[in-house]
């Protein structure tokens, strides 16, 4: 077929008005509004409620193309919200739900916008700090801690303001939004994205995957974050299922099990959390066993799943680290192939994916529809990929850094390719550290061995000019409990001492880790030591610790337990 006769692709607004056409009295939104109580809208229900916006925010006169911000935990109103703003003709900014007040005042500042979006909010008044008060304040109808007297209501906008008649069509090429990075270091970049390529990420993935109108979602990882936003948000609105949201962490489990999801997309601890739920009701050496067992290991397996909301599973995908192969094995023997995938904000999680009977442990798959991928002398992944970012907003030089001349993205990532075309993560450039002994360790691939213990929940291998590495690790919620008395500790001590020994058998000699230090810190987004994705801010942690490192390496036990650094 010739490319004047290839159907013309549809921007993520004409996906929309396809599907309120055509599916107008189809569940589009299942959305909480308690612990038990939920509320269905329908696609008609939907456009009604996004027209009626558009037209508050066509009445503000803004120049166009101003950037709206958007805040707020997860919900139907977040991707209305979303899609009124595109109609309006104005590109949207997503903020993390969990960020500080400073934090927010700075993507403000940056993106200049002047319109916000604000639904659940745990801090509000933390958050409030950071927003001027000539910003125009819109709050979402969950938003209870949002005072009734800032700003405009939502639904005294569905009152006060007649839905748009007209169907905008964004050129392709223009802005839809800009997503400020996480960032593990300085102040985060706004990645410009353009409505082609939300409709690249909006149909490819969705044909890979062979998604139609009969799937179900569960949407909870924040949205603002580009997995979730192009999973959940842009594919559902190409293709039409149902999207289902979680009330609050206390109510997860039921949301699971209302939304019996046939897609589900999770990163590696979330995994791992679920696998630690099931071995709480019934150690896992039982339940292997059980599952070997003729027509038993079938009635277990359907009763695990159902009690976990995953028995009608047909994709489940994990991203942003990778999985150990005892948690692949462990869904395996339960009738689930989680497939490993990547991407970046930079390329809008367009990069690799793992198709179905593809995967292979610690790789995260082949190159999505039209990407190329190839590995630098200097062993940095480079990605070519139809969904690239624009630049970085108000950041020429950044933006120019970011592309080879090959229009390849300079990732950040170490990898290797196999024979299949399968992708390695192997860790980041810039964090590779140098021993005093002069050997190069890469601490990413250890981390992931560490992190597979169900003791840990966050971990940083550091030793730059150090005899040996060690790592930095925070312990699990129940960890934390066990640790409470004294025979809790020897038994903790004991399975970390294992877990040390059998990292360390797998590693080079060089690689070995000294010491195991248990830090008596909360890692919080607050403190400035994570990102809103849970990754580790390495240069933080070496800064607020490295006074400490001489002292721990000197102690005789291989776990240590340290006090708060204050």
């Amino acid at each position: 077929m010739s490319d004047n006769n290839k159907p013309r692709t549809l921007s993520v607004l004409e996906a929309f008005y396809q599907r309120e056409a055509e599916q107008a009295t189809d569940i589009c939104f299942i959305q909480p509004v308690s612990a038990d109580e939920v509320v269905e809208y329908s696609w008609r229900e939907t456009a009604d409620q996004a027209r009626r916006v558009a037209a508050f925010l066509r009445s503000l006169n803004l120049e166009a193309g101003s950037r709206i911000a958007l805040m707020s935990t997860n919900c139907a109103n977040w991707i209305m919200a979303d899609l009124a703003i595109w109609m309006a003709g104005h590109i949207s900014v997503p903020i993390y739900p969990v960020l500080t007040g400073g934090s927010v005042r700075q993507i403000l500042d940056h993106s200049g916008a002047k319109v916000m979006f604000a639904g659940k909010l745990e801090k509000w008044p933390e958050i409030a700090t950071g927003i001027d008060e000539d910003i125009q304040l819109i709050s979402f109808p969950l938003a209870s801690s949002v005072p009734d007297d800032i700003g405009k209501r939502w639904n005294d906008i569905l009152v006060e303001f007649e839905p748009i008649a007209d169907n905008p069509i964004p050129d392709l090429d223009e802005l839809a939004t800009i997503i400020y990075t996480s960032g593990t270091t300085g102040m985060p970049k706004g990645v410009m994205h353009s409505f082609k390529n939300l409709a690249t990420v909006g149909t490819a993935s969705g044909q890979m995957y062979g998604i139609s109108t009969q799937d179900r979602k569960l949407s909870y990882l924040p949205l603002a974050h580009v997995g979730e936003r192009a999973s959940v948000e842009v594919n559902h609105i190409y293709y039409g299922y149902r999207v289902f949201f979680s009330y609050s962490l206390a109510t997860f489990g039921e949301d699971l099990r209302r939304a019996r999801p046939t897609l589900f997309f999770a990163v590696p601890r979330i995994w791992q959390k679920f696998q630690q739920q099931v071995n709480a009701k019934i150690p896992n050496k039982r339940l292997q066993r059980l599952l070997k067992l003729p027509f038993i290991g079938k009635r277990v397996r359907k009763k695990v799943l159902e009690g976990m909301g995953m028995d009608a599973m047909r994709i489940a995908i994990s991203g942003a680290a990778p999985l150990s192969t005892s948690l692949i094995n462990w869904y395996r023997s339960l009738g689930i192939e989680i497939l490993e995938g990547y991407g970046m904000s930079e390329n809008f999680a367009f990069s690799h994916a793992t198709r179905s009977g593809e995967s292979r442990v610690g790789y995260v798959g082949t190159p999505s529809t039209g990407v190329e991928c190839r590995i630098a002398e200097s062993g940095e992944i480079l990605v070519k990929t139809p969904a690239a970012t624009l630049g970085y907003y108000k950041e020429p030089e950044l933006s120019a850094e970011l592309f080879d001349d090959d229009g390849f993205i300079r990732t950040g990532d170490r990898g290797e390719i196999d024979a299949q075309g399968r992708l390695r993560i192997t860790g980041r450039i810039k964090e590779i550290f140098k021993t005093s002994k002069g050997k190069y360790v890469a601490p990413a691939p250890i981390e992931d061995m560490l992190s597979q213990s169900d003791d840990i929940e966050l971990v940083c291998v550091t030793g730059a000019n150090m005899p040996q590495p060690l790592a930095l690790v925070v312990l699990t919620e129940e960890s934390k409990e066990l640790s409470k008395t004294e025979g809790g500790m020897r038994e903790l001590a004991k399975r970390l001492l294992q877990t040390l020994s059998d990292t360390n058998g797998k590693l080079d000699k060089h690689e070995n880790i000294s010491h195991i230090v248990i830090v008596g810190d909360e890692w919080t987004l607050e403190a400035g030591l994570i990102t809103p994705t849970l990754k580790v801010k390495r240069a933080q942690l070496e800064e607020r610790y490295s006074g400490h490192f001489a002292n721990w390496q000197r102690q005789s036990q291989a776990v240590v337990w340290a006090e708060p650094v204050l």
